[in-house]
């Protein structure tokens, strides 16, 4: 029977490691790649006679997600303790949420690719907690083949918050465009980088599979996904493997299961823990978290302009097309600097094909950010003005912007500097036409004997010629009335 026959039900859990400067309840330092074991302290290694702090940062950074996520904002919350044993887990237990979490029931609108339609995806909570440690195998990448394990727990203590949707998705591509709505939002919000190869953005998915009209099948939690495609992946291989065992009489079990990247499918882990497993309890040393009802008046007010409206903004306001408005809202950073550029330089669209062709691409080359551009959006808007004043010409603006990505300075300077102002003297553009006829006479001989696409070639003649100095319109009109003589 075909995987087509059954509908698949998948809920996700998403794991948000926030940009802090410092961890969840110490002062440690929260950064990534340091040394092993050198970004901690007694308190995140859990020692005895120490108490934890809890970080404000991370209450501001989850309710941000909260409202932006439309969810229910519990203004009393608290933390509890989630007691499991494993070595990257140095206190034996974990200081999360359980029955009263800083965010309820909320929502995100995805657009899905294949039909353009928009689909709502629930969200069932968002969760404080604090990371565990990480596990070095020595030997292999997976535990069950290495002969040594070492723990690093330097990642200890980091904040997280844990975003567990509602188990409306039914495909693949519904789980991935929901991650990468999801990713866009928090990095708009700047709460953190949402980098999934240093476990900044972790997912976990929740699978079941049922006949359409029938109940939810038993669920599996797939976990070791390390990008959006293998989070497709892996939901497609576990459904079919599900789907198989049902068929040859199986039974599905609850239970943990990674996925092997590698083999292209789903492994056991473990049995499935419940809830009753982690015997939570109120975290002793903690106090409840109350959101005084004016701070969170203030957040609401503050928060920023989100990815969709921006986009929908941009189209109205500088008349974009989608895809230019889609492009250039990639980050909150890149669609700043559009803004400014498209302000300043007073050509809407000459500032959006500028950022999404030439300064993209030279960010690209030098492996840059938007945030480390070389080139300022004053400096480019300069520039964009230069060309429609026609005190450049377009050959020339490519120039100077090659030379403002190298760091010469401004697009005024660098014309000075290298004399590249455009020619728009009649009678300097006619002696460059001449020149350039005198030196392709076959060519002027076609085009007067009816051959007119040879004109592309002559115009790039004239402005080699000139070094790309002499005015485009005028060269074309007296390219025209020359040839034609």
């Amino acid at each position: 029977m075909p995987l087509s026959d059954y509908e698949i039900v998948i809920g996700l859990e998403v794991h948000v490691e926030l940009s802090t400067k410092t961890k969840l309840f110490c002062a440690c330092e929260n950064r990534f790649g340091a040394e092993p074991n050198t970004l901690v302290c007694p308190i995140c290694l859990g020692l005895p006679g120490t108490l934890p702090v809890l970080n404000g940062k991370v209450v501001e950074y989850a309710t941000k997600t909260g409202l932006a996520l439309h969810c229910e904002i519990a203004s009393f919350n608290k933390f509890d303790r989630k007691q499991y044993f494993y070595p990257d887990l140095d206190k034996a237990y974990q200081v999360s949420q359980f029955d009263i979490p800083i965010c309820g029931l909320g929502y995100l609108d995805v657009k899905l690719e294949s039909s353009g339609q928009i689909k709502r995806m629930g969200i069932t909570r968002i969760h404080m907690e604090e990371d565990a440690g990480k596990l070095l195998h020595t030997g292999s990448a997976q535990i069950s083949g290495s002969e040594s394990s070492l723990c690093d727990y330097n990642r200890a203590g980091v904040p997280l918050i844990e975003i567990v949707s509602e188990p409306d998705m039914r495909t693949a591509e519904e789980a991935e465009a929901y991650l990468a709505a999801l990713k866009e939002i928090l990095r708009f919000l700047d709460v953190s980088d949402c980098n999934m190869e240093e476990g900044s953005l972790r997912c976990d998915a929740n699978i079941s599979i049922h006949k359409p009209g029938t109940p939810f099948g038993t669920r599996i939690e797939v976990k070791n996904m390390n990008s959006f495609k293998n989070v497709g992946k892996a939901i497609l291989s576990e459904a079919e493997r599900q789907m198989e065992l049902i068929e040859s009489g199986g039974k599905i079990i609850m239970a943990t299961r990674g996925w092997d990247a590698d083999k292209g499918e789903t492994r056991p882990m473990r049995s499935k823990e419940e809830a009753h497993d982690y015997r939570f309890f109120p975290e002793p040393d903690l106090v409840p978290v109350v959101l005084d009802a004016a701070w969170l008046a203030k957040l609401r007010a503050g928060q920023p302009e989100l990815p969709e409206a921006k986009r929908q903004r941009l189209m109205k306001d500088y008349s974009l097309p989608e895809y230019d408005a889609g492009v250039l809202t990639e980050s909150a950073v890149l669609a700043d600097y559009f803004e400014t550029v498209a302000k300043a330089s007073g050509n809407h669209k000459a500032a959006s094909n500028w950022v999404m062709g030439d300064l993209l691409a030279l960010l690209k080359k030098q492996e840059k950010s938007i945030a480390e551009s070389p080139i300022s959006a004053a400096h480019l808007a300069e520039m964009i003005q230069m060309l429609d004043k026609a005190v450049i010409s377009g050959k020339i603006a490519k120039t100077v912007f090659e030379k403002m990505g190298e760091g010469a300075g401004s697009p005024k300077g660098i014309v000075e500097k290298e004399g590249l102002v455009q020619v728009t003297d009649s009678a300097a553009v006619e002696g460059f036409v001449k020149a350039a006829m005198d030196a392709n006479p076959n060519v002027v001989a076609e085009y007067r004997a009816g051959k007119e696409a040879v004109m592309g070639f002559m115009v790039g003649a004239v402005m080699k010629v000139s070094k790309g100095k002499a005015n485009p319109a005028m060269v074309n009109e007296l390219l025209k009335k020359m040839m034609a003589a």
